[in-house]
């Protein structure tokens, strides 16, 4: 079992205990440092911060104990928020008809970035509706696809 996955089954029940979900657990190195970011989601209402510190004291603690990760990082636990990221088939599936905007890694029609309406996802591919027509896309084919739930805030 990879330690991501570990980590994700210490920390999905602690969070379930206040109300939260956990959206993403990511071990990315940034510069010369380690960050284990833990991103919770709230299905009825918004992630605080008395939200963030609880599960991250408990989660932390529980690392100590079982220490999956050999070498030292920084623990961050915060909302997924409004421009979460889209990386397993559960986001998609959990955000069909909301807004969403992609980059491409190589670029299609002269473009690599879209944004538009999450339609369907099946089997890796993305169907979006942007204002003047629908595209299937290919989850692989993308640098990033994330909520662009910040659209209606301005």
């Amino acid at each position: 079992m990879k330690a991501i996955d570990i980590v994700f089954s210490i920390a999905k029940p602690i969070a379930k205990e206040y109300g939260l979900d956990i959206w993403d657990v990511v071990f990315e190195k940034e510069g010369i440092n380690w960050f284990l970011r833990i991103y919770l989601d709230k299905n009825n209402g918004k992630v605080t911060i008395d939200d963030c510190e609880k599960v991250s004291g408990r989660v932390s603690d529980k690392l100590d104990e079982v220490d999956p990760i050999e070498q030292s990082y920084y623990l961050e636990v915060s909302s997924a928020g409004l421009g979460r990221r889209l990386r397993k088939e559960e986001h998609f599936l959990k955000l069909i008809g909301e807004p969403i905007s992609l980059k491409l890694y190589k670029s299609f029609g002269g473009k690599k970035n879209f944004a538009g309406i999450l339609r369907d996802f099946s089997d890796g591919n993305i169907k979006l509706e942007t204002e003047d027509e629908m595209f299937n896309i290919s989850f692989s084919d993308c640098s990033y696809v994330k909520l662009d739930d910040d659209l209606d805030l301005f």
